[in-house]
């Protein structure tokens, strides 16, 4: 990863690891959240109770005591500047590919949050998500150590032919880079939704694999 290892966050650590849900009947209510993308303490958290009951096999009885557990393992109130300063230090930037673009972003595409591009027609918002697939994977700075890329296309504007003219400009292996980003079509809202939960399995499967989720979606005016 792109800063010192450390304790796993209570927050990020995976629901079966704690007693509070180590025993079958808790165990089989796992399997169902991680079914829905939902394989941490916090993923519990940022779910609200309706949610949680949509999901097939979990009651309300059954969403209140999975909410309690979670509750007891977070401090769910307030911390200091210095804690949550110290928390950001891991926070790393990826490149755009373009200093004066990445000035304007503070350093590039921030982790740790969600960045959004929109634009007119032919504006370079295709060009920027197939450039952050090479990007992403390059070393950069405060140790950054580079990673993988989860391409989600609503658009089927996707074209690893990009890619490896994107390459070429940083002196990196085509095969290489294609190798490391994995791409999915969305043909539907709800297809749309089921990748997104696979993407949060994976991201848990292979913590610190994947550094960046690219999501090109079309909206209505």
């Amino acid at each position: 990863q792109g800063f010192p290892m450390k304790m796993k966050a209570v927050e990020d650590q995976v629901v079966e690891d704690d007693s509070s849900f180590q025993d079958d009947e808790n165990m089989a209510d796992i399997k169902k959240l991680k079914s829905v993308g939902i394989c941490t303490v916090k993923g519990i958290q940022m779910t609200t109770r309706k949610a949680l009951c949509n999901v097939k096999g979990l009651s309300e009885a059954k969403v209140e005591k999975i909410k309690e557990a979670a509750g007891k393992m977070l401090n769910v109130g307030f911390q200091t500047a210095f804690e949550y300063s110290a928390k950001r230090k891991q926070v790393f930037h990826i490149t755009t590919g373009s200093q004066e673009f990445d000035k304007l972003l503070g350093g590039g595409i921030e982790s740790m949050a969600i960045t959004e591009a929109f634009g007119e027609f032919r504006t370079g918002k295709t060009q920027l998500s197939h450039t952050l697939c090479v990007t992403a994977q390059l070393p950069g700075e405060d140790g950054y150590s580079g990673g993988k890329v989860i391409f989600i296309d609503t658009e089927n504007t996707f074209r690893p032919d990009r890619l490896r003219d994107i390459a070429d400009r940083f002196n990196v292996d085509h095969d290489a880079v294609l190798d490391n980003v994995l791409y999915a079509r969305a043909y539907t809202s709800e297809h749309q939704m089921e990748l997104l939960d696979f993407v949060a399995a994976k991201f848990h499967e292979e913590g610190g694999v994947f550094k960046l989720l690219v999501r090109k979606i079309i909206k209505s005016a």
